[in-house]
């Protein structure tokens, strides 16, 4: 299966495994069919309220499905197709169709474990079922830090994905119910059935690398004290709409959550330009939900991205959108990855079993934070052909047949959640600390990798090269270690 290079945060996979968040979306329509509805994002003034906001949707002929007041957003439908010029004026900042800004989750299949081979009563977590076959956790010191601190339920963290599982023997016990809820279409839905999977299964298996049970069943999670709760952002057809991401960032602000896995983005385009018309009002949104989750005491983690992109060496943007016309447009440091490289987000890259940068991750010095276990199942034939081993292990959901099990997913979107659960052990063992000093922490503790010299191309076609010393382009600083935050 070829790797989709462009727009892909999540797992990108080998054999008949999926290829994970690739981004199939385009451009918002200059203008709407007139009788047909559509989802808009209004941004009122920051700090003013949007009392005069609502006043001008109405009388642009749209519904307030969701008002964000916390930050000024509200998520409006609308058949007027002249709503975007209708609603202008006084009281409202910004506006911005949202019709095929949604970013589509591609999974394919999920190479799966034998039943039978999952179950066998034990305490330890190197005594779990599946757990010799799960490299990456004592690559990152789990069965040390166990012994210490497995984590605390006071702990919740947000999975902004797919949806959760309720059903999974290795999840059922670590999902915070009361916290969970569906965003698709920006608008809050706590129904049990609104936040588990229905097309995807790719928030299942990120929730059980953070926190699957140490219960004799399947596979350990790197925090199995810890809950996490489903805020599920991606749809029934697979995308993920920019209302929903502001809704799950508000959501995690307004309940509880200290920590968040973001392993998405939220444009079509592989950079969002804040001086471009077409998507400012976008990333102002998303960014005021970035930072009010911030306010509220809220570490929002996310993917690099598996497009072997320099982040910080950005010039041409020659891919994008996706499911359109591609356009070649220069762009600066006013274009970013959202929410990879929105201030105060911690970006994490992914490594292959041999502790090297996956042949797919993006980097970029200055841009990653850390880096975490995220898979390669090239790198031992050079590209020639996968070992499915050596991607991640965990718990994941047939959308198909509605069974659980357990299966094999590689990508940026794997390796983040690896650093979401040593954040959560981290506010475990050291409760109070705020998304700055955890962030900072995090960095602190990280093991050290060294840049590869000269170009890295584990497979043909994926060149990149390393820069910086201690802290570099590749690892940030360093890898992840559950150990270190609980010592």
């Amino acid at each position: 299966m070829k790797l989709i290079r462009r727009k892909t945060l999540a797992a990108a996979s080998a054999l008949t495994l999926g290829i994970g968040l690739a981004v199939t979306a385009g451009v918002a329509p200059a203008a709407s069919a007139a009788g047909a509805e559509n989802t808009f994002l209004v941004l009122a003034p920051q700090g003013a309220g949007t009392e005069r906001a609502v006043a001008r949707v109405a009388a642009a002929d749209g519904t307030v499905v969701a008002s964000y007041d916390q930050i000024g957003v509200l998520v409006v439908r609308s058949t007027n197709p002249a709503f975007t010029t209708a609603v202008a004026g006084a009281g409202v900042e910004s506006v911005a169709a949202t019709t095929g800004l949604g970013t589509a989750l591609d999974e394919g299949e999920t190479v799966q474990v034998a039943a039978a081979d999952a179950t066998n009563v034990t305490a330890d977590p190197t005594g779990e079922p599946l757990f010799s076959q799960q490299w990456d956790m004592p690559m990152i010191g789990v069965p040390q830090a166990h012994a210490i601190n497995a984590g605390s339920p006071d702990v919740v963290v947000g999975v902004l994905d797919s949806g959760i599982s309720s059903t999974h023997p290795d999840l059922a016990s670590q999902i915070a119910k009361d916290k969970s809820t569906s965003c698709v279409g920006g608008v809050a839905d706590t129904t049990e059935a609104a936040w588990n999977p229905t097309t995807s299964d790719h928030g299942t298996h990120v929730a059980g690398t953070i926190a699957a049970a140490v219960n004799g069943v399947g596979v350990t999670g790197v925090a199995p004290g810890v809950k996490v709760a489903a805020v599920k952002v991606v749809n029934d057809g697979g995308y993920i709409f920019p209302e929903a991401a502001v809704c799950g960032f508000v959501w995690a602000a307004e309940h509880g959550m200290q920590v968040t896995n973001n392993s998405y983005f939220i444009d079509p385009w592989e950079f969002n330009c804040r001086n471009d018309a077409r998507q400012r009002p976008v990333w102002q949104a998303v960014q005021r939900a970035i930072r009010y989750s911030q306010s509220k005491g809220v570490l929002n983690i996310a993917s690099a991205g598996n497009s072997n992109v320099d982040l910080a060496h950005k010039f041409i943007d020659a891919g994008s959108p996706n499911n359109g016309t591609p356009e070649v447009r220069e762009i600066n440091n006013a274009c970013v990855d959202l929410p990879a490289e929105s201030p105060g987000v911690l970006t994490v890259s992914a490594v292959a079993p041999t502790g090297k940068k996956s042949y797919y991750s993006s980097y970029g010095l200055g841009v990653v934070d850390v880096t975490a276990p995220g898979g390669d199942s090239r790198f031992r034939t050079g590209g020639v052909s996968p070992t499915t081993t050596d991607q991640i292990l965990s718990t994941t959901f047939n959308t198909a047949t509605r069974t659980n099990g357990w299966g094999w997913k590689q990508g940026t979107s794997m390796a983040s959640p690896h650093a979401t659960g040593v954040a959560a052990l981290a506010l475990s063992a050291h409760p109070g600390m705020t998304p700055g000093q955890l962030a900072s922490f995090l960095e602190r503790t990280a093991e050290a990798l060294p840049c590869e010299q000269g170009v890295w191309e584990p497979r043909p076609g994926f060149p990149a090269t390393c820069t910086g010393g201690k802290r570099n382009s590749f690892y940030g600083a360093g890898m992840v270690s559950a150990y270190n935050v609980v010592k």
